[in-house]
């Protein structure tokens, strides 16, 4: 390739990443604040997350546009074009996760009109673990650390495990106490959510896993080692 068209190719990558870092700030930030709506029983801040999952979406068709522009218009190849693949698979799993956040937020507002109801104590656990786990992929993003990926890909497993044994236990209680049916599905429904947002995380670390390992071939071919 041409250095001119590489220099472009170069940049129009690093403003490409950088609007979808943005959008991966904007997705921890969006999870975090359907959670506390949980948490506080805040249909207020519930209703603040449906607001921002729309920023999100902009976001992510602003990401799409610029993709096919970089295709269209520099002919991206080998690393350069992994790349450009990731982003925009990595922005569909973000919006996913903007989705999720809303999806939460919805069941947040249902379970704030069940006063008395006790929101376990193992759901704040798989929170903080699905939050973890998509803080560490962005950031695996961020600094294309194929390393911190690979550990993201290994918490998978006991996320799954404990959103199983959360909806189990939660299906033993509103059996026992058929009044707590409609907190229980949608704590059923949260749980999943965030056994999702874990699933997209590992999607995006799976991803970054990929184009790291391009650049790496990328680098060394320009140095002679590949």
């Amino acid at each position: 390739m041409p250095h001119r068209q590489q220099l472009r190719v170069d940049r129009d990558l690093a403003a490409l990443r950088e609007r979808t870092l943005r959008m991966a700030a904007l997705c921890e930030a969006i999870l975090a604040k359907s959670l506390q709506a949980l948490w506080d029983r805040d249909a207020g801040l519930a209703s603040e997350v449906k607001r921002d999952d729309l920023d999100i979406d902009r976001l992510d068709v602003d990401i799409d546009d610029a993709v096919l522009r970089i295709l269209a218009l520099t002919a991206p190849v080998a690393a350069d074009l992994r790349m450009v693949v990731a982003i925009k698979s990595i922005a569909t799993n973000l919006e996913r996760v903007g989705d999720l956040a809303r999806n939460i937020a919805t069941s947040a507002v249902r379970i704030a009109g069940h006063e008395s109801f006790v929101i376990p104590d193992e759901l704040h656990v798989l929170a903080d673990q699905s939050r973890r786990v998509l803080s560490h992929a962005n950031h695996a993003f961020s600094e294309l650390d194929a390393e911190l990926a690979r550990r993201v890909l290994e918490e998978d497993d006991p996320i799954d495990a404990l959103e199983d044994r959360l909806v189990r236990e939660s299906i033993a209680r509103l059996t026992a106490v058929p009044e707590t049916t409609e907190p229980e599905l949608d704590l059923i429904f949260v749980a999943r959510d965030l056994e999702r947002v874990a699933d997209q995380a590992t999607n995006i670390a799976e991803e970054v896993v990929l184009a790291a390992e391009a650049k790496i071939l990328k680098h060394a071919s320009k140095l002679g080692t590949a």
